[in-house]
């Protein structure tokens, strides 16, 4: 998959995606991440990448006339998707959707932003990591990129991971997880995690994951269309029945 990042600090990029699963995908030829200093494209003698704002106001807007010729000479991975703090919010499924393409590319913002006719004639797209804001989309572009790669076949040693992970095919957080020590400073793994019994693991693991998903994230639950009967009867059957008032039934 090919991923086009434009940026003023491209190093920022470069130097997250050389790391652990990242540079390992990068080596196999999962990804091949191509990252562009739009500042190689202004014409004057500076190099300026940025301008007063018409108008007034405060702080600087980045020109067009560099962002576009970058585009236009490098030819990117479409869609390109500028990142910044008004745009459509990435999540799980924006992730899937983006890994089974065949590329896409980002084009990062500075200062207070870009100048408009390039969100109106060049991007296809703008997308926001959350309601924030930064100094620049370089942090936002490493986030996608990760959140991304991580889904595409091959890339992680665990295929069952994405599925089974928060945001995964059921919509819910992830269930909460141990590993050993068995006992540590007096709290305890809970024993059916290490009955042996398979049965009764995956339908604590169930219960827990909606019960988590109910007490951080009840919108999830609510995209969903509500719990169903039986997730009700699940909830209640492993003694989280003193919240009735949180179960909304289809």
């Amino acid at each position: 998959m090919r991923i086009d990042v434009f940026s003023i600090f491209p190093d920022i990029v470069d130097g997250f995606c050389t790391h652990s699963l990242l540079g390992r995908a990068r080596e196999t030829g999962a990804i091949d991440v191509r990252t562009h200093n739009i500042r190689d494209f202004a014409t004057d003698v500076h190099k300026t990448v940025d301008d007063n704002p018409f108008g007034g106001g405060a702080g600087m807007l980045m020109r067009p006339e560099p962002i576009f010729a970058a585009v236009e000479a490098v030819q990117p991975a479409r869609p390109l998707l500028l990142l910044g703090p008004g745009g459509q919010q990435f999540n799980q499924q924006m992730a899937q959707t983006l890994a089974a393409s065949g590329g896409f590319s980002m084009l990062c913002g500075r200062y207070e932003g870009v100048d408009q006719r390039v969100r109106e004639h060049l991007v296809d797209h703008e997308i926001s990591v959350g309601d924030v804001v930064l100094a620049g989309g370089e942090v936002a572009a490493c986030l996608i990129i990760e959140a991304v790669t991580r889904l595409i076949p091959g890339v992680m040693g665990n295929a069952v991971s994405p599925v089974t992970e928060s945001f995964g095919a059921d919509g819910l957080l992830e269930e909460p997880q141990y590993t050993r020590p068995g006992e540590f400073r007096g709290f305890e793994v809970p024993e059916v995690l290490r009955g042996g019994d398979h049965g009764r693991v995956a339908t604590w693991r169930q219960a827990q994951a909606l019960w988590r998903t109910l007490q951080q994230r009840p919108d999830l639950i609510e995209a969903r269309g509500g719990l169903t009967k039986d997730e009700v009867a699940l909830l209640e059957g492993m003694a989280f029945a003193s919240y009735p008032s949180m179960f909304p039934t289809d």
